[in-house]
């Protein structure tokens, strides 16, 4: 029997004591675990799990369940497995996320709106670039007058719409994809969205604005289409995900390929049109409607407020709405006072963009993260600042706010205008009122809103640094204190499942080292995994092999998710007993997952034996 046999019988077993593939939503891999998201962890048979050939452990965190292969060995049986129950290409991420159950609508939101947009976000900087560069090489006389080069510029300018006149159906797609269903019928939902026989959304407002009007069974539809719609898209990716998981589980396998995907797309078009587009629309109405009421009536307080939150508004991606408006103003009063506004908002942004970057400078991830996103954001383009950066660690996206909104008491007090719209940042002077000085004030209130967030950014990490690294910090264990590399484990000693450090025990107490929540432990109790406040896992693994004792030898102290402070005691290992069995009893501490941008330091001689950075 060669190892794909061997692994693939170890599959179906795994598979038949999960419940079945139906009650399978999710898998990954980390550097030693398979991780499997599960609907129903009670229908898992742990016992028996623990008994499959090569498993050296199980245990459920929420609705995931882990089983321990090891290194090396788990990224094999991965492979054969994430095949066998068709759940390939998933990433550690996206598992996690879905195991996550204790998040709040809120959270939920904002964590699928980063997730849904890490594979796009590619797309729309190349969009970005582009546009940026057409939209300064089509001012010039001499690309206008020669033909290549206009051919060339035009060509570039058809280049960089591309992924924004589709982006609702890519949206949709991705989201699909991320809550389980699948995603071609997303994409189909997300070109129902922008079929060319809807009145466009970007009309409303306008004398050409007359859509169709469906009356079902009294209920009045007006056939709009959703052009700009991301939450809307990002919503009927989990309606369209959510109908087609049901319908599959519930339509007899003879005629699911028949009607599953049928009764989901077409449930989902009605939907669309009857609620989801509806409630979409009425909650981007009353963001745009306050913004731009706050910046009549409430003088500069309104026009900070509009720019501190307007990239919020290019989340719900309704921003677009604004610029019927802006139009109108031009129309009414020959200046738009809203495009300077929107411009700053914008480059604070990319101001916290650069102060994360500052904060992470170490990191290369971080860096080739961060200066493609800026740029982009140089050329008016702040989206994959937003979700590539600022909105997935939080506190940047609050700098970048507060940063574009002093910039907009500014814009106030110097009366700066536009004479044009929809375009921003750098090419964004092209437009501005000559009067008043209005280049040197657009230059200075862009300065302003790039520096306040730069700086702000830069002291919330520091705050939110400082925060972690000032706990306290103990060893787990009273002994001799080394370095990972010598460790009696070959797996732990090459560092290839994280930094750490091993202590000879005296007295085989565990404590835990610092306060943290209790991730897991495992079944046989030689060892429990902490989560730490910035994200980090810890893993205290007592004794070597001692999986092997299936817990004889060991007491624990604390359960899942107990919130544990420096000292506490979460284990007692019987030395006597550990070593009569001839197991090494040395206690190693890993950090076996970071964060992105984090890394840490080992430090065997302080009692603060590690640090973030």
């Amino acid at each position: 029997m060669n190892k794909s046999e061997k692994y693939l019988i170890i599959s179906k077993e795994i598979t038949r004591l999960v419940g079945g593939e139906e009650n399978i939503q999710g898998v990954a891999h980390c550097a030693t675990r398979l991780r499997i998201v599960l609907k129903d962890t009670s229908l898992v048979q742990n016992k028996e799990l623990e008994d499959v050939e090569l498993v050296k452990g199980v245990f459920i965190v929420g609705s995931q369940l882990q089983i321990i292969f090891g290194a090396g060995l788990v990224n094999d049986i991965y492979a054969v497995f994430s095949k066998y129950v068709h759940k390939e290409n998933m990433s550690l991420e996206d598992v996690k996320t879905q195991a996550n159950a204790k998040q709040n609508p809120i959270q939920k939101l904002i964590k699928s709106l980063s997730d849904v947009f890490v594979d796009i976000i590619p797309a729309i900087l190349a969009a970005a670039l582009l546009m940026g560069l057409t939209g300064v090489l089509g001012k010039w006389d001499l690309v206008q007058e020669n033909e290549t080069l206009y051919a060339i510029n035009r060509l570039a300018n058809l280049a960089s719409t591309g992924i924004f006149a589709i982006l609702p159906m890519v949206v949709c797609y991705s989201s699909t994809k991320r809550y389980g269903g699948r995603a071609i019928l997303g994409m189909v939902v997300g070109a129902i969205m922008l079929d060319a026989s809807l009145a466009n959304a970007y009309s409303i407002g306008t004398e050409s604005f007359n859509p169709e009007v469906l009356n079902l069974f009294g209920l009045q539809i007006q056939m709009v289409g959703f052009q700009g719609g991301i939450i809307i898209a990002l919503m009927m990716g989990w309606v369209v995900a959510t109908l087609d998981k049901f319908f599959q589980r519930v339509i007899p396998d003879v005629v699911k390929l028949l009607f599953a995907p049928m009764l989901t797309v077409f449930i989902s078009t009605v939907l669309l049109f009857t609620i989801v587009g509806p409630a979409g629309r009425i909650f981007a109405d009353s963001i745009t409607g306050s913004l731009l009421w706050m910046t009549e009536n409430l003088g500069a307080v309104g026009f900070a407020l509009f720019a501190g939150l307007q990239q919020i508004v290019v989340i719900t991606g309704i921003h677009h709405i604004i610029g019927a408006v802006e139009s109108q103003l031009i129309a009414t009063t020959g200046v738009n006072f809203i495009n300077p506004l929107m411009s700053v908002a914008l480059i604070g942004q990319a101001g916290a963009v650069l102060g994360y970057m500052a904060l992470h400078w170490k990191n290369t991830k971080t860096r080739e993260l961060c200066i493609p996103s800026f740029i982009s954001t140089l050329f008016g383009i702040s989206e994959p600042a937003i979700f590539g950066v600022n909105l997935r660690y939080r506190f940047p996206l609050i700098a970048g706010c507060l940063g574009g909104a002093v910039a907009g008491v500014y814009v106030y007090f110097t009366h700066l205008v536009s004479l044009g719209f929809g375009t921003t940042a750098v090419p964004g002077i092209a437009i501005v009122d000559p009067s008043n000085n209005g280049y040197v004030n657009y230059i200075i209130a862009h300065l302003i809103g790039l520096s306040v967030a730069f700086i702000l950014t830069i002291v919330f990490g520091k705050m939110t640094n400082k925060k972690i690294d000032n706990q306290e910090i103990v060893y787990p264990t009273k002994g001799d204190v080394k370095g990972i590399e010598e460790c009696n484990d070959e797996t732990f000693a090459s560092k290839s499942l994280g930094e750490g450090i091993v202590i000879d025990t005296q007295d085989g107490i565990i404590v835990s080292p610092c306060k943290a929540t209790v991730e897991f432990i495992f079944p046989t109790k030689h060892a429990i995994g902490l989560r730490l406040e910035n994200g980090a896992a810890l893993l205290i693994h007592c004794g070597i092999n001692t999986v092997e004792l299936n817990g004889e030898g060991f007491e624990t102290f604390v359960n899942v998710n107990d919130v544990v402070k420096p000292n506490d005691k979460l284990i007692k290992m019987d030395l006597a007993t550990i070593k009569e069995k001839g197991y090494n009893t040395q206690v190693v501490t890993i950090m076996t997952e970071l964060p992105e941008t984090v890394t840490v330091h080992i430090d065997t001689t302080n009692k603060t034996w590690f640090s973030f950075n």
